[in-house]
């Protein structure tokens, strides 16, 4: 349109054309300027960000941190072997204050090992009662018993021998008069007095008394053997039942030292089902309710906020200028003012960073040192229901 204007223009002197000329070029560049501005509008340029951000202020550190009470969060939970317990009765709640060994929960196997300790003690009392027993020996009774069995043996004995003795004399005698029989029997028998039959029947009648005669000494022989032999073995068992050997009481010993051993483990175990609180201090959180499995996260966070602190992470370049005591102000979007602490512990290994920080552009895999800010009394009661509250931190390392 503008070279069709200039085309059509009335001027014919050549300095006109060349006025038109000069002025149609500047009208052309000035519109090309205005649209190439109006579709393209200009861009701010952007500050680049250092992603581990040094501290300008050589009288300064900063820092991000967050809120901590004194010896930081404790995760309360049970024994390693009672892991995957449940809770029976959880006897706090969130922002109590406890005392150091005070009673925070009862997992739910507590009530099998109090019947645990009660069967193990009277585990002990029989074990003490078989001792008492074997101590003491055999019953009474069976002493009585073999006693009158000895008695009775020995009876036995004296009356089978007194009448083996009558039996002999009397045999000897029948034996003397059997001989004298036949002897005189004899001398009949030589005269012809009498027959051969009368003699043969006196001698039958005087071996029959000798063959009696030898039986009864063979019988009294045999009593006076036996007889005090079975005496003797009477009296061993009554000895061996009264007798208390030292390794029959020793074996009792051990059976009831090892019952009362049974009783202090169950004592132990039932011990453990009670979760108790390793520290003076708050409930910061409840992890696990009544009738709940006890998970990773444990029972209860609890802590000493009694004296809170700030766990400053410092970037490792700028560590070497941390020194104890200095002073560190503290501040959050959370907070009105600004808190006042004192460094009193410098960490002594580097880690990641843990802080949480919104920017985009830092550096998450930054290395720290954690330092730890011991609040005043005052800013220190302002946060202590503020555990793991983020921070700023900025340290002065001019005093």
């Amino acid at each position: 349109m503008v070279r069709k204007f200039v085309l059509n223009s009335p001027l014919k002197s050549p300095l006109s054309r060349s006025l038109i000329a000069l002025a149609s070029i500047t009208l052309l560049a000035t519109g090309g300027i205005l649209i190439f501005k109006k579709f393209n509008p200009p861009q701010v340029s952007q500050p680049i960000v250092s992603t581990n951000p040094q501290n300008t202020d050589n009288d300064v550190v900063t820092a991000l941190g967050r809120v901590e009470p004194e010896g930081e969060v404790i995760k309360l939970s049970a024994p390693a072997s009672m892991e995957k317990l449940r809770v029976d009765q959880l006897l706090v709640k969130e922002g109590q204050r406890i005392r150091y060994r005070q009673v925070i929960a009862i997992l739910d196997n507590h009530k099998r090992l109090q019947v645990a300790i009660k069967q193990a003690q009277q585990q002990v009392k029989i074990a003490r009662a078989n001792l008492a027993q074997v101590k003491a020996g055999a019953k009474a009774g069976a002493i009585a018993t073999q006693k009158a069995s000895i008695s009775r043996v020995k009876a036995q004995f004296v009356g089978d021998s007194t009448a083996l003795k009558a039996t002999i004399a009397r045999l000897e005698v029948e034996l003397q008069n059997a001989k004298t029989e036949y002897q005189r029997y004899n001398s009949l028998y030589q005269e012809g007095a009498i027959a051969a039959s009368t003699l043969d029947s006196k001698r039958l009648t005087l071996d029959s008394a000798q063959q009696q005669l030898n039986e009864s000494k063979a019988n009294f022989s045999r009593i006076l053997r036996t007889g005090p032999e079975q005496i003797n073995e009477a009296e061993a068992t009554l000895n061996q039942i009264a007798e208390v050997r030292p390794t029959d009481i020793q074996e009792a010993k051990a059976r009831l030292d090892s019952s009362i051993i049974d009783v202090e483990k169950a004592k132990t175990d039932l011990e453990y089902t009670y979760v108790r609180s390793p520290l003076n201090g708050q409930v910061i959180k409840i992890n696990a309710k009544e009738g709940e499995a006890i998970g990773d996260q444990g029972i209860a966070d609890l802590g000493r906020t009694g004296q809170m602190y700030v766990v400053a992470e410092i970037y490792e370049t700028d560590i070497a200028k941390i020194k104890l005591n200095q002073i560190a102000t503290i501040t959050s979007d959370s907070l009105e003012g600004k808190l006042i602490g004192q460094i009193d512990h410098i960490g002594l290994q580097i880690n990641k960073k843990d802080a949480l920080n919104t920017d985009p552009t830092a550096d998450i895999d930054a290395r720290v040192v954690e330092v730890k800010i011991r609040l005043n009394p005052q800013d220190s009661q302002r946060v202590k229901a503020l555990t793991r509250l983020n921070v700023k931190v900025s340290i002065d390392l001019s005093k």
